[in-house]
């Protein structure tokens, strides 16, 4: 089984709510198991659209699915939240998972990029996978403790366990 990292977040209809709601998703699908899930938490919107803030967190999974079969996994999850991709890059969504870190698999294509680009510049990310895993390298980056310590936490706070 392979280790695999599921940033998670939602600012529209219920977010909080949403994320919740895909914990379980993740929860069941096949020949997968959540390991571990962060707290939520609240932070700005990045980009350049108004916005509500997001409700954020991070997952650990354990899973035999490859990484472009969890992607599939978590875009169909995404779709029956009713996600909408369209031309708006960083805008406001129902919700959005992210394939952060599939092992220490390293990989460059049209539809997966890991470890998930800009990782590293999220305080969203950095610190809900700090949470759930410490002492995890980040596959080309380094130690994730060296990555939090440089990445400010303005605009996160943390909502609550669940």
């Amino acid at each position: 089984m392979d280790t695999a990292y599921i940033g998670l977040g939602s600012n529209l209809d219920n977010p909080r709510q949403h994320i919740i709601d895909a914990l379980h998703e993740l929860a069941v699908l096949a020949t997968t198991r959540v390991v571990t899930h962060s707290a939520l938490y609240v932070s700005k919107p990045v980009g350049p659209v108004s916005q509500p803030d997001y409700v954020n967190a991070v997952a650990s999974l354990q899973t035999i699915l490859s990484a472009r079969q969890l992607l599939d996994c978590l875009l169909e999850i995404e779709g029956r939240h009713g996600r909408i991709r369209d031309s708006i890059r960083w805008g406001p969504r129902t919700l959005d998972l992210d394939l952060l870190l599939y092992g220490d698999v390293q990989t460059r294509d049209e539809t997966l990029v890991l470890p998930h680009p800009r990782l590293q510049e999220r305080n969203f990310v950095l610190i809900p996978l700090y949470e759930i895993a410490p002492q995890l390298v980040i596959p080309g980056q380094g130690a994730l403790c060296d990555l939090v310590a440089c990445c400010p936490a303005d605009g996160l706070a943390r909502l609550e366990t669940i």
